[in-house]
């Protein structure tokens, strides 16, 4: 019988649990680590789905993701022009409000959306005071309907009147064409949950001053493409979700001569407005998104998310070719940086519209780039980095006008995946801002949420059930 010989050396590789692994390398052994999980965390109708989805159909989904991924990448969106909601949002007609994330009823939306409707509703008009515009809200005198459903995105707790301007986006590549609300600026404003005199002004200054500066400058300027200033941008250290400051800022440059040949009337407060609003770009960056995801909507039979939304109560998700909500309950902001005197007691739950960077390579995907927004991942460019491979693990594909200078100008992560979301249990993590849940005070920090997994098993589950 031969005797049996040992090596004089191993290299391990350990699937699973990583203790084993540490305790190898502590022994000054050689290691890989493979980070093993079972798929859906074991979840058995979830597993049944990703058969289906990862299996027989795999083919056909992912011919349809490359389109989706391509429309994505390749739509050109411009802001052609301003106008009022009234006259240029489909479906927008006598007394109604859109707001953010999924409908609701009023009585069940957030405390800082409930606030900004009725900033809203004394700045149409159809009430003298927020008391009364209350009375009309729970009444449902005012129609309530998401933003979504009619071509729409706003940020945070905007609530968007017919009165109010929208910045106007075309994807001509596609044929689509998307709304925004002018950004309404920091401090005592509505779309942070405020409802004081000086939120109803700042209303009544977008319809009077800024929505007809931006024509005007536009009359002059011509159509601006919006993502070849998000491209700089993000070169340059934005997310374009949590930090807009340079794409802000080149914008400005671009416009500032016409911002100078305004009228005297407008110019001066447009010019002081646009100098202290270092977020004025996130909407145009919100509504260029929304554009190309109607473009990609119209391809079915895809894995790909194309609408992630949260109102502060709820969260839902759209697959493409898709027009059903996935919803459940809205998580609450992680990874947080507070103001002075305020804590995780004070957080409202994920709010807004401006997830739909997250599904077109800016905001989380863009966090590798960042500086800014390292701050809220962990402290180091590392923790940005890592954030940006998070959400690559569940992407169909990367960007090609989006790159990362710090990460080898590698392109950001582009196409949520569901397949990938469940199989792999990780969602997108979107950047954001945090407001008070209760005392109507507005912003109080900022931070990360990290999206519920249930909505995309239910997603899931819809187009397993489509391709069986």
């Amino acid at each position: 019988m031969t005797p049996l010989v040992l090596p004089d050396s191993v290299r391990v590789v350990n699937v699973g649990l990583p203790m084993f692994a540490t305790a190898v390398r502590d022994q000054g052994g050689s290691v890989e680590q493979v980070d093993w999980r079972v798929p859906a965390d074991g979840d058995r109708d979830a597993v049944r789905a990703l058969r289906v989805v990862l299996g027989d159909a795999a083919a056909g989904i992912d011919e349809a993701n490359a389109e989706v991924v391509r429309r994505l990448d390749q739509g050109i969106p411009q802001l052609t022009g301003i106008a009022t909601a009234r006259d240029a949002v489909p479906g927008f007609e006598g007394r109604m409000l859109l707001h953010c994330g999924p409908p609701l009823p009023f009585a069940e939306h957030c405390d800082p959306l409930r606030r900004s409707m009725q900033a809203a509703t004394v700045a149409e008009g159809w009430a003298p005071d927020v008391a009364q515009a209350r009375v009309l809200l729970e009444s449902g005198a005012v129609a309530l309907d998401a933003a979504h459903h009619h071509d729409t995105v706003v940020p945070m707790a905007t609530a968007l009147g017919p009165s109010q301007p929208v910045l106007v986006v075309d994807n001509r590549e596609g044929g689509t064409r998307a709304y925004s609300a002018i950004n309404q600026g920091p401090g005592e404003v509505a779309w942070f949950g405020r409802d004081t005199d000086a939120a109803i002004a700042r209303l009544r200054f977008l319809v009077d001053v800024a929505g007809p500066a931006i024509a005007a400058i536009l009359d002059q300027a011509g159509p601006l493409d919006i993502l070849a200033v998000a491209t700089q941008g993000i070169t340059m250290g934005d997310d374009l979700h949590m930090r807009t400051q340079a794409a802000t800022n080149l914008l400005t440059r671009t416009w500032l001569p016409h911002i100078t040949a305004l009228p005297d009337a407008i110019r001066t407060p447009f010019g002081g407005y646009l100098a202290g609003n270092h977020l004025f770009f996130l909407n145009l960056a919100m509504a260029a998104a929304k554009s190309l995801q109607m473009w990609a909507e119209q391809v079915s039979g895809s894995s790909i998310v194309t609408t992630m939304s949260r109102n502060g109560t709820t969260f839902g998700i759209k697959l493409a070719g898709s027009g059903r909500w996935h919803i459940t309950e809205a998580p609450p902001v992680g990874e947080a940086l507070y103001y002075s005197g305020y804590g995780p007691d004070d957080s409202a739950r994920d709010i807004g519209d401006s997830a739909v960077l997250e599904l077109t390579g800016m905001g989380g995907p863009a966090a590798g780039g960042s500086a800014a927004v390292a701050a809220f991942l962990g402290g180091t460019m590392a923790d940005a980095r890592a954030a940006t491979e998070g959400f690559q693990a569940i992407c169909a594909g990367r960007s090609s006008r989006f790159t990362l200078p710090p990460m080898d100008f590698v392109g950001t992560p582009l196409g949520v995946d569901v397949r990938k979301v469940v199989e792999l249990g990780i969602t997108p993590k979107v950047t954001t801002g945090i407001l008070h849940a209760t005392a109507g005070t507005g912003q109080v920090g900022a931070g990360v949420a990290a999206a519920p997994l249930a909505c995309f098993v239910s997603a899931l589950g819809e187009l397993a059930a489509s391709r069986s």
